[in-house]
């Protein structure tokens, strides 16, 4: 009888442990999920909102419409600083909330606007706002679950999320886009109010009176060892956004001079691409877990890409149906985007952790910005097809290279600092 006291308290605990991983595993994939919705709405509807504000010159449409992505882009690449650094000095729990409720009003009141200043200055503060979810979750994952497991949760919360694109491909063609931005935002208050029951990283709470430099980004470039490393966790990944940046984004640029018989629609590649990465990033996160390798899943899957992105580039003469299925493929192989980030969290020891994993996705997703300088400084010597074969064998080689410079982070290790 003396025991079963003792073994009841264990019991209860372990299940209040579990109740609280399941609750964070769904919070961080649904605020995924509204992430990558606002973050692939505004391709979706960039057209009908310009039109929208009076802007139908295609020049115009063009030209405002690239101000526009940059806007979001720098504001990415800001916040991925600054929640990475906050999420290391006050906590991940307060960069998790804080980032979906900045984003959130930003949706808000984007479909409430009519000038441009006013869509740019939006797009800013919501690509400041989305650059802090995914790192706060995958941090307070990695912190939380057991080394063994872990990888299961961030699956999960990037395979969930990442539907988020299809939604708003559904979403941005069936509502106007006020109403579209307006949803976005309303998800992610709603998303708030799960909030409760939460727990922050025990990791964290563990370092936060020890004297140890805690958020400090310059850290990075102090040391060889630690800029290598983050280097080449943002290197490994530059691939997905060629996919998506280039190959589909400027699929009917690419479909015409591939002699396509139909006009291919970027919004439906998108649809397609991100179908497939979701499914991808479930099967490379299951892979990783079952063969107990991060590394070599990755170097599958980029292979995979290699593949899929000659085959569809050097086609010729095919249909709308052969450009879905190949953006699906392409996607598919694109999938080991939950597992960079995986690495990337666990490269790095937990004072500088969430900086880390916050600031490598959203520099990845800022590295489109040269690879598109890139490609468009190509195209005018080799055309679109070549260039769009250089730049992808380019960014491949890099990621390959990147990849033999990491190591093998199945299982490691995590409470320890960077010194």
């Amino acid at each position: 009888m003396q025991l079963s006291e003792p073994i009841n308290q264990v019991e209860q605990k372990k299940s209040t442990t579990n109740r609280n991983i399941t609750l964070l595993i769904i919070v961080a994939a649904l605020g995924y999920f509204v992430d990558i919705y606002d973050l692939i709405l505004f391709s979706v509807i960039r057209i009908k909102s310009l039109n929208g504000l009076g802007i139908t010159n295609p020049d115009e449409l063009s030209s405002i419409g690239s101000f526009l992505i940059n806007c979001q882009m720098i504001g990415m690449l800001t916040g991925g600083i600054l929640w990475g650094i906050l999420g290391d000095k006050k906590g991940r729990l307060w960069v998790l909330f804080g980032s979906i409720i900045t984003y959130s009003l930003a949706n808000i009141a984007n479909g409430f606007v009519t000038t441009v200043d006013q869509y740019a200055a939006l797009r800013f503060i919501a690509g400041v706002g989305l650059a802090g979810e995914l790192g706060a979750g995958v941090t307070l994952i990695t912190e939380t679950m057991s080394k063994e497991n872990r990888g299961y949760g961030t699956m999960l919360i990037a395979g969930i999320g990442l539907f988020g694109a299809v939604v708003a491909a559904q979403v941005g063609g069936h509502y106007s886009w006020q109403t579209s931005y307006i949803i976005g935002g309303v998800m992610g208050l709603v998303l708030l109010l799960m909030r409760v029951g939460v727990i922050e990283s025990g990791m964290f709470h563990k370092i936060k009176d020890v004297e140890v430099a805690r958020g400090d980004f310059f850290m990075l470039f102090t040391s060889w060892s630690r800029f290598s490393r983050f280097l080449s966790s943002i290197l490994i990944a530059v691939p997905v956004w060629f996919v998506i940046g280039v190959v589909v984004t400027f699929a009917n640029d690419f479909g015409k001079a591939m002699g396509a018989t139909e006009t291919l629609s970027p919004g439906n590649g998108i649809m397609y691409a991100y179908i497939g990465i979701a499914l991808g990033d479930l099967l490379c996160g299951s892979l990783s877990q079952v063969f107990k390798t991060r590394k070599k899943m990755v170097f599958i899957f980029l292979t995979a890409t290699l593949l899929s992105v000659l085959y569809f580039l050097l086609s010729k003469s095919f249909n709308a149906r052969f450009f879905h299925i190949m953006c699906f493929i392409m996607g598919l192989s694109t999938g080991y985007w939950v597992v960079f980030v995986t690495m990337g969290a666990e490269q790095f020891g937990t004072n500088i952790r969430a900086t880390v994993a916050t600031t490598i996705p959203n520099f990845v997703r800022g590295s489109l910005v040269p690879v598109l300088l890139f490609f468009n400084f190509l195209k005018p010597n080799f055309g679109i097809i070549n260039s769009g074969l250089i730049v992808g064998a380019t960014t491949i080689a890099l990621a390959y290279i990147a990849l033999y410079n990491l190591e093998e982070t199945y299982g490691k290790e995590l409470d320890y600092v960077e010194k």
